[in-house]
């Protein structure tokens, strides 16, 4: 009996399995190029989406499936292999990092993870939907850009979002687990995410911190889009940006749960301790 965490060299997956090996349980780091997987002490797997076989999930009762970042294959047929491997192996619980109210989000990324849910729903695996918010690092892992233009681009005319960083997701994700994994209950469904914050106050935040002038600038989605692409991005990538950044005007990215406060035990980072974090 051990638990398998998918995408164990990404960003977010290997705190995931760093934080469930610090628990002492039995992880299993499943990852593409699992040579890369830096946690001293687990077990490494190799396991693509791409192709996953379930042969690499053998003595994996729960399953943490973090949502694939590349979308080809399509995103959706890589989470139903993943998913598929997972159900042949024998696994009595899969955890899903999905987006905040999945089936009713106005992104257009939430499209795929919805569907996922729904494929989960249909294999009759018992599952749990960790429905996070956007990630801090989505805006300040661009820090020296936005330093070195004085500005924060957006869609968000003004709405309030709920960030967290991604150490709370990941620790909350690990709690999560480690409760199933003990035989707890879990609940189906987590809405995560932080304080809610506006982009206006991020800025303002990270001039405070940096001693200099960042404001931010609100666009219309299609002028966002542009800009984007002129800053080299695919065209389809900034149209998901720019639509997510629009979105947040509908509430997309906003949420009043406690959920991520309860799953840690802890009130989640503050951001502007987060912010600090990145604005040496």
């Amino acid at each position: 009996m051990a638990i398998g965490v998918a995408a164990a060299t990404g960003q977010l997956g290997k705190l995931i399995v760093q934080y469930l090996a610090a628990k002492g349980l039995p992880v299993i780091a499943l990852a593409r190029n699992p040579e890369n997987v830096a946690t001293p002490g687990v077990e490494k797997r190799q396991l693509d989406y791409g192709s996953p076989s379930s042969s690499a999930l053998a003595g994996v009762t729960v399953f943490v499936l973090i949502s694939s970042g590349s979308f080809e294959p399509p995103r959706l047929e890589q989470h139903k292999r993943a998913i598929d491997a997972a159900k042949a192996a024998g696994v009595k619980h899969i955890f899903y990092t999905s987006i905040l109210r999945a089936s009713t989000s106005p992104l257009v990324l939430a499209a795929d993870h919805k569907a996922t849910e729904e494929y989960l729903e249909e294999t009759g695996i018992p599952f749990t939907s960790l429905r996070n918010g956007w990630y801090l690092e989505n805006w300040l892992g661009t820090i020296d850009s936005i330093l070195a233009s004085g500005s924060i681009l957006g869609s968000t005319h003004g709405a309030k979002v709920s960030p967290a960083s991604r150490i709370d997701y990941a620790e909350a994700t690990a709690n999560v687990v480690a409760k199933a994994y003990a035989g707890e209950s879990v609940k189906k469904y987590y809405e995560l995410g932080g304080a809610p914050i506006t982009l206006d106050e991020l800025a303002a935040e990270i001039s405070a911190k940096a001693g200099k002038s960042v404001k931010y600038v609100d666009l219309s989605q299609a002028d966002y889009a542009k800009t984007l692409e002129g800053f080299g991005l695919p065209a389809g990538i900034a149209f998901i940006f720019s639509q997510s950044s629009e979105s947040a005007s509908q509430g997309g990215l906003f949420t009043d749960s406690k959920d991520l406060e309860e799953v840690l035990g802890h009130a989640p980072e503050n951001w502007r301790d987060v912010v600090k974090r990145f604005v040496k």
